[in-house]
């Protein structure tokens, strides 16, 4: 069994152990290693007092109980202890996972049990899923003291925050800048600080994710944890690689210096073969030199001689790292030649030396002429004027920043070049090149002391820019010496402007030029030509009105859920033709805590393409105050082209995605592609957007993605979007519209025009108004057809009678010769005609009067007519 006595605080060893009794004194008791008698321990021995602590370089010997110096190759806080080795989790920290979303199942949270911080060597590694992870660490301090810590926190997606507890489980205060700790980029390391209250402090590094699918975010580094304020430390810590103490009993490591290297706990630094290798300031290892390139010297020009001449040089970055005597290397440049040094700028004068000198107070000089005072009811006007660039004026400075660029910093970022000063070359993309004047303070003149005005200052520049990859020229202001802020900047090419900026304040300000480029090519901004079908022409499929769809449209796709309930959405931005491309933010960092404080959110980044992607999580989503936008990607940043054909290149569209469209006006479908591949598409990213004409919708439209794939995607890499519209449809002209006339009314009718059904056009020309015209009784060719109906009728009644006539008179004739035949019962000669000599028609037809004969007489006569043909058979 354990030998407790009246203990209060035991700190566990092999075989001893330290002890707090109420009376304030610490006591150095043997503790069994195994459960067991205590019989034959040794007796407790009286050891320090609790306030007692060592000093700085030593350390609390256990078993004599005195302070001891460390050795050398090591080193000690005294009053803090120091952890920057991670080969396993040191005594004292634990790791807790756990599911961050309070309304999934407990058995949800059973997925989180290997989520942990690992161990990495020199850092700490956190999860990178979906879990809530902490890493915890409890320190009792006898006195305030701090913690401070150096991280890697590249990746938005991973919530990363350090806050602190009392023994109560109590959170301390804190602002938000001290809780949600800020982005790195580039590699960088950054620290952070906080103050800690005596007694006890429970210390937490706490990371989220927020992970949607299968995506695989960076993970949060850490290293480098210190903390001041302990008792005492019973152990010396030795330097980490890169540096080293050479003396016993130091209270921290050296870096090694430059062109030389040490490993893990040296006391010593070890020289590189400079011949072949270097080292900068604080290595662990050397490193090959290279080659000599045009990114290892710079120009400038040389300060005016007596005579007033200067030239442009080159020199090599200092110190030269480079080879410039094997195969491949660039040689230094030659001088330029002498020529004239440009005038001093105005408020300076040049008294016969090399250097310009400000004109002394109440003088004022152009620059070219000597100072002189002022006349009489005048005053000099108070500033500066840079005209002329040899040398940079006392008050600028130029340098060079990246973090982990270690050539950039030796480098001059910006260069004279006598009418104007430029950007250097920089050693790689992403340098920042820093251009600075300090200004000590702002004094207007006298005549405008008395003036209420809000103007204390103005600063006016005139500056260019010529990328011919992605650039960006900030211009910056710190009032103060308080915080840095952006007050303008530029991107791309820009063309020789001037800008000002005005001083509200009478404040010690410093205002910064930074130039950077970036490693990506700008992409030229295509022109929306789609190519029509065989007898169209573009303007017919595609209105100029293109515009009216506005630069860049937005469609929120869900909601959808993480595996372990988590509500987003995905937010698709789209920009066909990229006048202004789309922009997808990501400021998961960007909490309402900032807002909190009365600032501007932070930290805040964002993609620019012609189609990019985030992803939002509701402030309901994981118990946020607000929304998240995170996860921001590129899905297209070039344009392929636009046509109605479903094929272009090798990117096809699929029509059968969406609901069909009609036949009448085809949709135009716009190709673009990523130029960065992913491990699940090795061409990168497709998208084809479907442009179709909908009279219906609004002018900026409606997107819409698949019903069969609802994120877009069916397969992760081609996206394919409907965009429906009426800036798409055709313009109207006077084909697409007919007119009705209505019925006459008092002799007027009227006019209407009607749109043709179904109506596939907009804008253009419009309906004309409804009019009114008088009627005509009789068109022209309705009477010359009356005319010609009336003519023929005259002719075919007056051939009715005449063909009538004929016929009665050709039946007398055949009743003559009846009669005759019925009396004589016999033919009439051939030559009388049945007609007696002397007879003319004309008496006959007055003598002769025709009678309908009787039906019996019909039959006399058929009987006399078939007898008198027998007698004349026979």
């Amino acid at each position: 069994m354990y030998c407790w006595g009246k203990l209060g605080l035991i700190q566990n060893w092999p075989k001893i152990s330290n002890t707090k009794q109420d009376t304030g004194v610490r006591w150095r008791v043997a503790i069994p290693q195994s459960p067991g008698s205590c019989s034959g321990l040794p007796n407790p021995v009286k050891g320090t007092e609790c306030t007692f602590s060592c000093q700085a370089g030593q350390f609390l010997e256990m078993s004599a109980q005195e302070c001891t110096p460390c050795a050398a190759g090591s080193f000690s806080l005294g009053s803090g202890v120091r952890f920057d080795q991670w080969d396993s989790l040191p005594a004292g920290f634990s790791s807790v996972a756990s599911s961050g979303d309070s309304s999934t199942h407990v058995a949800d949270n059973l997925s989180c049990n290997s989520s942990a911080w690992l161990p990495q060597g020199t850092y700490l590694e956190s999860s990178r899923d979906e879990c809530t992870v902490s890493l915890i660490y409890a320190v009792h301090l006898k006195k305030q003291g701090s913690v401070s810590f150096e991280y890697q926190y590249p990746d938005r997606n991973l919530l990363f925050q350090f806050f602190i507890q009392n023994d109560q489980c109590q959170e301390m205060d804190q602002t938000a800048d001290t809780k949600w700790l800020k982005l790195t980029s580039h590699g960088e390391w950054a620290s952070h600080t906080v103050n800690l209250k005596s007694g006890t402090n429970i210390l937490y590094w706490r990371t989220g994710g927020v992970v949607m699918g299968s995506k695989v975010v960076k993970p949060v580094f850490l290293k480098n944890i210190q903390i001041e304020g302990v008792a005492y430390t019973s152990e010396c810590f030795p330097c980490k690689p890169g540096t080293f103490s050479r003396v016993p009993g130091s209270s921290a490591c050296e870096a090694c210096p430059r062109d030389t290297f040490s490993g893990h706990g040296a006391s010593s630094c070890t020289p590189c073969n400079t011949t072949t290798h270097y080292a900068a300031e604080g290595s662990s290892k050397c490193k090959t030199r290279l080659p000599c390139s045009k990114k290892d010297y710079f120009q400038l020009h040389t300060a005016c001689d007596h005579e007033g001449k200067t030239q442009v040089v080159y020199k090599w970055m200092e110190p030269k790292i480079c080879l410039d005597d094997v195969p491949g290397a660039v040689s230094l440049p030659p001088g330029g030649e002498r020529e004239p040094c440009p005038p001093c700028n105005p408020g300076f004068y040049n008294n016969d030396t090399a250097t310009c000198s400000p004109c002394p107070s109440g003088t004022y000089s152009d620059g070219m002429k000597p100072c002189a005072k002022c006349p009489a009811g005048t005053e000099p006007t108070p500033g500066y004027e840079f005209k002329w660039w040899n040398v940079l004026p006392p008050n600028m400075k130029s340098t060079c920043f990246n973090v982990g660029n270690s050539k950039c910093d030796l480098m001059n970022g910006w260069e004279t070049a006598g009418e104007y000063v430029q950007s250097g070359a920089g050693a790689s993309d992403n340098d920042y090149l820093l251009l600075n004047i300090r200004i000590p303070g702002f004094k207007l003149p006298t005549s405008m002391s008395g003036q209420s005005s809000s103007e204390y200052g103005r600063i006016t520049f005139e500056f260019e820019t010529q990328c011919t990859a992605d650039c960006e020229l900030y211009f910056m202001m710190d009032i103060n010496r308080k915080s840095t802020t952006v007050v303008e900047s530029w991107s791309k090419t820009q063309n020789r402007r001037t800008y000002s900026h005005v001083m509200n304040q009478n404040a010690s300000v410093s205002y910064t030029w930074a130039f950077q480029r970036t490693n990506q090519p700008s992409e030229v901004t295509p022109t929306c030509s789609p190519t029509p079908p065989p007898g169209q022409t573009p303007a017919s499929l595609v209105d100029q009105g293109l515009k009216d769809l506005g630069p860049v449209g937005v469609l929120m796709n869900g909601p959808s859920f993480t595996s372990k309930g988590t509500k987003y959405y995905h937010l698709f931005n789209i920009s066909l033709c990229g006048g202004q491309l789309a922009e997808c933010k990501d400021n998961v960092t960007d909490l309402s805590l900032y807002e909190s404080q009365g600032g501007k959110p932070e930290g805040s980044t964002s993609v620019k393409a012609f189609i990019c992607q985030s992803t939002i999580i509701p402030a309901s989503g994981r118990g946020f105050h607000t929304s998240l936008s995170s996860q921001s990607i590129t899905l297209a940043d070039a344009f392929i082209g636009a046509t109605v054909e479903r094929t272009l290149g090798d990117i096809t569209a699929r029509p059968d995605l969406f609901p069909e469209a009609s036949n009448k006006v085809p949709d135009v479908n716009f190709y673009y592609r990523s130029s960065e591949a992913t491990s699940s598409c090795a061409a990168g990213r497709r998208v084809v957007v479907q442009l179709r004409c909908n009279p219906n919708k609004s002018a900026k439209g409606e997107i819409s993605v698949p019903s069969l794939c609802p994120a877009g995607t069916c397969d992760g890499c081609t996206f394919n979007f409907l965009w429906q519209s009426s800036s798409a449809c055709p313009v109207c002209s006077a084909n697409d519209y007919h007119q009705i006339e209505g019925a006459c009314k008092g002799g007027q009718q009227e006019v209407v025009s009607v749109w043709s059904e179904p109506r596939v056009c907009v804008g253009g020309v419009g309906l004309p108004q409804k009019r009114t015209i008088p009627c005509e009784s009789v068109e022209m060719w309705v009477q010359l057809g009356g005319g010609l109906g009336a003519l023929t009728a005259l002719l075919l009644v007056s051939l009715t009678c005449y063909f009538w006539k004929k016929n009665k008179r050709l039946e007398y004739k055949y009743s003559r010769l009846v009669m005759s035949a019925n009396k004589e019962c016999e033919l009439p000669g051939a030559d009388s005609c049945a007609m007696m000599e002397g007879d003319t028609e004309g008496e006959m037809e007055d003598e002769v009067l025709y009678s309908k004969p009787s039906l019996i007489g019909k039959l006399k006569a058929l009987a006399s007519k078939v007898l008198c043909l027998c007698w004349v058979e026979n």
